[in-house]
């Protein structure tokens, strides 16, 4: 194919179908033309050579020319493409022989010729069109599509990258794979299988209403990703329902799904008139119904929102009543008692209910009837009284009203104050004394005993020297190997503390060495960090830096 008079016409008006098609502009199109040009021109001239095409926007006449840059001597690496100062002498002088030659400067035609060339100065000359054989032909093509996909998904991200976490409209166009592919409008997106509500199915034509989960770049395949089982899909159409939630009013502090089953969302309100649980049912519930009708009917539990953990746990289970709720803010887990005869409703047909109040809280939940809760309160009761028996050498009455009073370990008999002794039935301040000193004793002779066994297992003094460790510590330390400073300073917070591991959505326990005596992360990571100070490891003044930064943090916090 030769680029003539008679099909130049054509490619401006193949241009514009392909923009109006594609709804992109019609000079990115011509622009992947004049690139397929030039790099069929290359392949008739050389690909050393710089050929480039311009095809007039108003004629479609396409012109082609061979450019030649000026410059530095030792940047010279291609005398196709590019000239010396010196060699581009001979080209500069005027009047040039050549009327289709052409010296730029600044994307300015140059008219003064004294000066001589520059660094950086294009000679550009007109070079005959190609003709156009079947393969350069249909690299051509190749090209002018590939450019007009780039165009089209360029188009398609700018104009929906700020859309991503609204509700969109739209109809479905094919299903591949169990995947729903959506039209937009100007755009294409995808339902994944997993984020389609239970089993519904589409059918080509069907209008479709999804979130807008994420818009990315992709170098192939859809940009624009949607759901219908996001959390937040409910949320955006409980603020179209809502005008109090569109106004800022009530907010949406959480959600959690169970996708075409049931729904919890806790609301607030900013306005001590309105009732935010009210209000998202509306009159006669229309309001929460329309958003049931969007989601295949979907059950859904409006709760108010309580800055209190337990009392917004209690508000989470309802149906359920709860009898005590008991909160573990360092294992971020909390344990509720409920009734017998509540068990079943709290947790709910295959453990949904307290999954979704989980969810919403963000805290692991144990539930446990009033009855069993009795019945472990009465085992702790019953063992504490036998340490008390066995460490004191108390009788049995004693030592109930020593665990009545709240006394859980030898270590608060020892230690506290001697007024808190005193204001147990029967006990006077000789009576306080002994105790104290029988409770010290014995544990002085436990921490005897497990140093030596640390030092048997092979403990250093580097470790038993350390501040921070009790006998009862290193003796465990020792016992997993753990016998020097250095071992202990390569150990990680958790290892020691304890912690939790999230594997495929479920939280799993890890056992600290250090856990059974109370060790908190914060108390387990200070106390590595100090060995690794001490052992020059970590600079002191970085981690006063870094300790300094994070108080300084925790004060904007606060003050937030």
């Amino acid at each position: 194919m030769a680029i003539t008079s008679a099909n130049q016409l054509e490619l401006l008006q193949t241009a514009e179908a392909v923009a109006r098609e594609k709804m992109i502009d019609p000079g990115l199109v011509v622009e992947a033309m004049e690139e397929s040009l030039a790099r069929a021109a290359k392949s008739r001239y050389g690909s050393e050579m710089d050929i480039r095409v311009k095809i007039d926007r108003k004629t479609g006449r396409a012109t082609f020319t061979r450019v030649r840059t000026v410059v530095d001597e030792e940047e010279y690496e291609n005398y196709q493409a590019e000239f010396t100062i010196d060699s581009a002498k001979p080209y500069f002088e005027a009047p040039k022989p050549n009327q289709n030659a052409v010296w730029m400067r600044d994307g300015q035609a140059l008219t003064d010729f004294a000066g001589g060339p520059q660094v950086g100065d294009m000679f550009t000359e007109e070079v005959p069109p190609v003709e156009m054989g079947r393969i350069a032909a249909q690299s051509a093509k190749q090209v002018i599509l590939q450019k007009v996909r780039e165009a089209e998904r360029d188009r398609q991200y700018e104009e929906f990258k700020d859309r991503a976490g609204t509700i969109i409209n739209g109809v479905v166009k094919r299903e591949e794979y169990g995947n729903v592919i959506v039209d937009v409008g100007r755009g294409e997106g995808i339902l994944r299988r997993n984020e389609k509500i239970g089993r519904e199915s589409y059918r080509n034509g069907d209008r479709i209403r999804c979130y807008i989960k994420d818009v990315r770049r992709e170098t192939r395949g859809p940009q624009i990703f949607l759901s219908r089982t996001a959390p937040e899909f409910m949320a955006e159409l409980f603020k179209m329902e809502v005008p109090e939630i569109y106004d800022g009013i009530i907010e949406i502090k959480a959600v959690a799904r169970d996708p075409g089953s049931r729904a919890k969302i806790a609301v607030i309100s900013y306005d001590g008139s309105i009732d935010p649980v009210g209000a998202c049912v509306g009159m006669r519930g229309s309001r929460v119904q329309a958003v049931v009708n969007e989601l295949q009917g979907e059950k859904i539990d409006i709760i108010p929102w309580n800055e209190d953990v337990p009392t917004f746990l209690v508000n989470a289970l309802q149906p359920a009543e709860v009898s005590k709720v008991v909160l573990d803010e360092d294992a971020e887990r909390i344990e509720v008692v409920v009734p017998d005869e509540q068990l079943s409703l709290a947790i709910g047909r295959r453990g949904q209910n307290v999954r979704l109040a989980s969810q919403l809280t963000g805290l692991d939940i144990d539930i446990m009837t009033e009855e069993e809760e009795s019945q472990r309160r009465q085992k702790e009761f019953e063992e504490r009284t036998q340490l008390f028996m066995d460490t004191l050498d108390l009788d049995e009455f004693f030592a109930q009203l020593l665990v009545a009073e709240g006394f859980t370990n030898l270590e608060e008999v020892a230690y506290v104050e001697l007024d808190e002794l005193l204001v147990i039935d029967g006990v006077d301040e000789g009576t306080a004394e002994e105790l104290q000193t029988r409770a010290r004793e014995y544990l002085e002779e436990q921490a005897k005993k497990a140093l030596e066994n640390a030092r048997a297992l092979g403990a250093d003094d580097s470790l038993i020297n350390f501040e921070g460790l009790t006998p009862q510590m290193i003796e465990v330390l020792a016992k997993d190997g753990v016998k020097t400073l250095e071992d202990f300073a390569t150990c990680a917070d958790w290892e020691l503390a304890g912690g939790w591991t999230t594997e495929n959505g479920e939280r799993h326990k890890d056992e600290g060495l250090l856990e059974p005596f109370d060790m908190s992360l914060d108390e387990a990571q200070h106390l590595v960090m100090t060995a690794r100070v001490l052992l020059g490891w970590v600079d002191p003044t970085e981690l006063e830096e870094e300790t300094e930064g994070e108080d300084l943090g925790d004060m904007e916090d606060e003050q937030a």
